[in-house]
C-alpha cells in the first residue's frame, strides 16, 4: 500500500504539463506557464540551464535554434544577452505557414521569474546543465520562493540528484536512468527488495517503452505501488494512450497536450 507522504505529491497530480501549454504557445515560456496554470494543470514540467554569469534560465536545449532567432549555445550567454532574444520566434501552430508569436516579445525567462508568476503551481524541473554549479543556484532559487514542496528536481546527471538529496531534504527529486535500469531488472526478474526507500518516495519518470523494452506493464506499475513509488509517464499526446495508462494505474501523464489529459482525467474521476 503506498504512503503519500511528500508535500508535493499532495494531491497526487495527474496532469504534467511538458514544458507549459506547449501545443498553444512557445515552449518553456511564462505565456506558456500561465496558461497551463490557468487551464488547471496539476504540474507544469520545464528544463533549466545556467547562463554565463550563473542565473537559473528555463530552457530545454543546449543551444538557441530550434525555437528563437538566437543562435549558440545558451550558457555562452549573460542573462542580459538571453533576454534580447525571441522566444517566439520559431513556434508555429500550422507546419510553418504561419508564426503568431514573432515580434510579440515573448523572452526567456528564469526560474526566479516563474516561481513568482505562479506561486502556487508546482514545478517539476529537469537540471539540464551539465555544470555542478547548477545545483546550489537552483536550491537557492527555490528557497528564495520557499517552494521546496511545490517543486520536485529531475535530472539526466545522476551527480546533481545525489548532490541534491544530500543538500536539503525538503526538495523531493525522481530517479533517472541509471536508478531506473536496475529495478526495471529486478522486477522483471522478480527479485526486487519489499523496501525501496524507508525514508523518500520513489518517483519514476519513464517512457512506455525505451530501447525495445518494455516499461509501463501492468506488473511494473502493481509492483512499484506495493513499495510505494509513483509512476510518472513521458510524452503521451493521444487520448486513448492516456486514457489506458490512466485505467492501468499509471498516476500522472507528461503531455504537451495538458487539455486533453484534463479531459481525459476528468472523464475517468481521477481530478
Amino acid at each position: 500500500m503506498r504512503q503519500q507522504i511528500e508535500k508535493f505529491l499532495e494531491p497526487m497530480p495527474v496532469v504534467v504539463a511538458h514544458r507549459g501549454d506547449s501545443i498553444n504557445h512557445p515552449e518553456n515560456t511564462l505565456e506558456a506557464f500561465l496558461s497551463a496554470t490557468e487551464m488547471g494543470v496539476d504540474v507544469i514540467e520545464t528544463d533549466v540551464h545556467l547562463s554565463k554569469d550563473g542565473h537559473v534560465v528555463i530552457w530545454h536545449d543546449n543551444t538557441l535554434e530550434r525555437t528563437t532567432d538566437g543562435v549558440g549555445r545558451l550558457e555562452d550567454f549573460t542573462l542580459e544577452e538571453l533576454k534580447r532574444v525571441d522566444a517566439g520566434f520559431q513556434f508555429t501552430p500550422d507546419g510553418g505557414k504561419t508564426f503568431p508569436f514573432r515580434g510579440k516579445g515573448v523572452r526567456l525567462a528564469t526560474l526566479d521569474e516563474a516561481l513568482e508568476a505562479s506561486p502556487k503551481m508546482r514545478f517539476n524541473v529537469d537540471l539540464k546543465s551539465r555544470e555542478e554549479g547548477i545545483v546550489d543556484a537552483f536550491e537557492r532559487v527555490v528557497q528564495q520562493h520557499n517552494a521546496e514542496e511545490r517543486v520536485l528536481c529531475a535530472s539526466f546527471h545522476l551527480n546533481h540528484l545525489k548532490a541534491m538529496r544530500q543538500r536539503n531534504n525538503k526538495i523531493l527529486t525522481s530517479i533517472t536512468t541509471l536508478e531506473v535500469l536496475p529495478l526495471l531488472l529486478k522486477q522483471k526478474l522478480g527479485i526486487l527488495p519489499k523496501t525501496l526507500s524507508p525514508e523518500r518516495t520513489i518517483v519514476f519518470q519513464v517512457p512506455v517503452k525505451q530501447w525495445g523494452i518494455q516499461v509501463i506493464t501492468p506488473r511494473f506499475i502493481e509492483a512499484f505501488h506495493e513499495r510505494g513509488a509513483v509512476i510518472q509517464v513521458w510524452t503521451i499526446n493521444d487520448e486513448e494512450e492516456m486514457r489506458s495508462l490512466l485505467e492501468m494505474g499509471v498516476d500522472s501523464i507528461m503531455t504537451d497536450n495538458p487539455a486533453a489529459a484534463i479531459k481525459v482525467a476528468t472523464e475517468l474521476k481521477l481530478r
